[in-house]
């Protein structure tokens, strides 16, 4: 169940530092990518990735990566950043075809019960052979509590390649979601109950406190499964709009 924020989305430019509507950030970046070019090493192809939540659009980023890179490449990182949390298999819809990843999880049934509408292939393959400028795809990950992404490959330059495989561009900034019960800014989900939102304080004072709850993080797998947010520190990004935004 999606949980969605009721004001406007706004975002953070991670190479200005500038805060920008969700509707302009694309504009915004065609210039700002090139501008802060590391300009290390060869210049190769890099293709700019928008990416949000297919039901929670209130969650996106922008990216940069070579256009050389496999889709693997593209499902680790969003696993890392996004989605990861019980090793779930995942699947890219490109032009009618399944890029799949199995990981060999119990969700796998489900796609053995129902079967694939697509014919399937390995993710194993560069972005460059199976995507261009303006196509979009979409990405599953978990058949089971599946969360749905949107993807469009916004633009292509020659750059630097980024240092990790991946160049966050832009972030949306975490929605500041209200407690049901006093309307302070949320940090929790009852999963247990009807996804609602509490603060912390308003959280602890429910019986199942202590198992029906998961943290609101700055995700759209915010509340499913067992997800909690990334692993590593430097993929986190919990920062709300500035109050001018």
């Amino acid at each position: 169940m999606p949980i969605r924020s009721r004001v406007p989305s706004y975002g953070k430019c991670f190479l200005c530092g500038g805060t920008f509507a969700k509707n302009v950030i694309g504009r915004h970046l065609k210039k700002c990518a090139p501008a802060h070019d590391p300009g290390k090493g060869k210049p190769v192809r890099l293709f700019h990735l928008a990416v949000e939540g297919r039901h929670a659009p209130d969650y996106w980023m922008h990216l940069e990566m070579p256009a050389s890179a496999t889709l693997a490449h593209l499902d680790d990182f969003l696993r890392a950043v996004w989605l990861e949390c019980c090793g779930h298999l995942s699947v890219f819809i490109i032009g009618g075809v399944a890029y799949e990843l199995d990981t060999g999880m119990v969700d796998a049934m489900w796609k053995h019960i129902f079967g694939s509408p697509y014919s399937t292939r390995s993710m194993d393959i560069k972005l460059q052979q199976v995507l261009s400028v303006g196509e979009t795809f979409t990405y599953e990950y978990d058949f089971g509590t599946t969360t749905e992404l949107k993807l469009k490959v916004a633009g292509e330059r020659q750059g630097a390649r980024p240092a990790k495989g991946v160049r966050v561009l832009a972030r949306n900034y975490a929605p500041v979601i209200p407690c049901v019960r006093c309307g302070r800014p949320a940090h929790w989900v009852h999963v247990w109950g009807d996804y609602e939102t509490y603060c912390g304080a308003h959280a602890q004072e429910e019986e199942d406190w202590e198992e029906g709850f998961l943290p609101l993080v700055n995700s759209p797998r915010v509340g499913m499964c067992a997800y909690t947010g990334p692993d590593a520190e430097e993929l986190r990004f919990e920062e709300t709009a500035p109050e001018k935004a």
